[in-house]
């Protein structure tokens, strides 16, 4: 076999491993899920006599709540996510339209050839009818712990976290990235989805369940080379 047979072979086996090959989705959830760790400072405490002690851990003031405001601090996402759309068009026309002409006597002056046999009758009719409805249900509920990867020039946190969960032979991992006011942080550092700006939830599964809904490899290869 020369080497412009097997640079054929080469090249078509090429071709049909790409067209079995599954492509992965695209993520909705893009840069860091996490604050990286600032440098570690040291602060020497001050014998003023003062209560309150600056640590390298934060700077709270003493009657300052724990809401998180700075980077790093965890803020935990109430995911409420619902939606529910609905659109139903129905189209309908009719048009119909008639001529004739009738005549028994004609004129003499009328030309030769003229007469009752040129009679005719025509009638037409079109209808046209068109229906579609569309409906999308879709409900999203649970709690991810994410961290304050950056703050705003107007106070507001860059949130962003990752769960990732393995469970014999299967894992999911659910990505959330988002911008929250901390107005609406609650007490105890929770914030339902709803109240989250540039929300991106991303819910990925890998394993039995998820084969399941993936073509299998000669039907996705003959569905790139068809050309229907």
């Amino acid at each position: 076999m020369n080497k412009q047979v097997r640079f054929v072979m080469a090249g078509v086996a090429a071709f049909v491993l790409h067209g079995c090959a599954m492509i992965p989705p695209e993520p909705i959830v893009t840069g860091p899920l996490t604050a990286p760790p600032p440098p570690m400072v040291t602060t020497a405490p001050q014998a003023n006599g003062a209560i309150y002690q600056p640590t390298a851990y934060g700077n709270y003031p003493l009657f300052e709540d724990r809401r998180p405001r700075n980077v790093g601090d965890i803020v935990t996402i109430l995911i409420q996510e619902r939606t529910n759309a609905a659109k139903r068009v129905s189209t309908e026309s009719s048009r119909s339209g008639s001529a004739g002409l009738g005549m028994d006597v004609v004129p003499d002056f009328f030309p030769p050839g003229l007469g009752p046999q040129q009679n005719f009758d025509m009638n037409g009719n079109n209808v046209a009818e068109g229906s579609g409805a569309s409906e999308a249900n879709n409900t999203f509920t649970g709690t991810l712990t994410t961290t304050v990867i950056g703050v705003l020039p107007n106070g507001n946190l860059q949130v962003a976290g990752d769960k990732q969960i393995a469970i014999n032979r299967g894992s999911e991992h659910i990505r959330f990235s988002g911008v929250v006011d901390p107005r609406s942080i609650a007490g105890d550092g929770t914030v339902p989805s709803t109240r989250v700006a540039d929300a991106r939830i991303e819910f990925r599964s890998k394993g039995r369940m998820d084969e399941v809904q993936t073509m299998g490899w000669l039907q996705r290869f003959f569905l790139n080379i068809s050309p229907f």
